[in-house]
């Protein structure tokens, strides 16, 4: 893939790769099992901000080594905190206001894989704590490693689940399963993932990589716009009444229709 000139490729243990109509961002620190720190979080959002203006279709979420992610930098939850962002001790003697705001910023870091046009896929492996758990469900689709283990840690800290990871969780496996993993704190592994219908397949984790390479080819090999267009209307239907829905559906095929009518006139001149 080639790396793209307006962000560093790699940054605060992300690194960001475009090839076409496709962009991959890898959680690149192995060492500490991709624990996520507020950098690496400003870091997705820019990189998620930047595939949304430029056009692509397809963004790749992946991690390097045995884990997608360990959820929270421990240090966060140190007086000392991580040097230059401070923890969350020190967080909480600031006002109400305050610290909202500081949390949106970090949701922003992970609501940019659910709100973007682009479609975003998850390539889970190992370990997805908490934060981790999180980021795999704000995008739209997951593949897991056949050794994928899966839990929402934060009850066990005295805490909630507040990097938008509650929604997804709800909508998808229902009130009760959901109160179940969150309260629990339990693990859920990768084949109830995919019988919950949070992850589309199981693969081995030797294949998971090329699985996601093949997807993503997929999608971004169609009609341009047509993913783009396909999560806008899927996403709506969420939210829209039968009737909003159904107009919306005209509107956007009658979008795809002058695009198809356009590469035909191209093709043809």
């Amino acid at each position: 893939m080639a790396v793209m000139d307006e962000l560093p490729q790699i940054a605060d243990g992300v690194r960001v790769e475009t090839s076409d109509r496709v962009m991959r961002i890898t959680l690149c620190s192995p060492d500490n099992r991709n624990a996520q720190t507020p950098a690496l979080w400003r870091r997705l959002a820019q990189a998620g901000e930047f595939a949304a203006e430029t056009g692509i279709d397809v963004v790749l979420l992946a991690a390097e080594g045995p884990s997608f992610s360990a959820g929270l930098d421990r240090r966060m939850f140190t007086p000392e905190g991580i040097p230059g962002e401070g923890s969350l001790v020190e967080l909480t003697a600031a006002p109400d206001a305050e610290i909202d705001a500081v949390i949106a910023q970090y949701q922003h870091g992970f609501s940019v894989f659910t709100d973007g046009p682009f479609v975003s896929i998850a390539l889970v492996q190992g370990h997805a704590v908490g934060a981790g758990f999180q980021l795999a469900l704000a995008c739209d689709l997951i593949l897991c490693a056949d050794d994928a283990q899966f839990s929402m840690r934060e009850a066990s800290y005295g805490l909630v689940p507040d990097l938008t990871g509650t929604s997804r969780l709800t909508r998808t496996v229902g009130y009760q399963r959901a109160m179940d993993i969150c309260l629990t704190t339990r693990w859920v592994v990768a084949e109830e993932v995919r019988n919950l219908g949070l992850a589309v397949d199981v693969r081995p984790v030797a294949e998971l990589a090329a699985a996601g390479d093949e997807l993503a080819a997929g999608l971004a090999g169609a009609v341009p716009g047509t993913a783009r267009d396909m999560k806008s209307l899927l996403r709506a239907a969420e939210i829209r009444s039968p009737r909003e829905q159904r107009d919306m559906e005209r509107l956007t095929q009658i979008r795809r229709l002058r695009t198809l009518a356009e590469l035909a006139a191209a093709a043809g001149s």
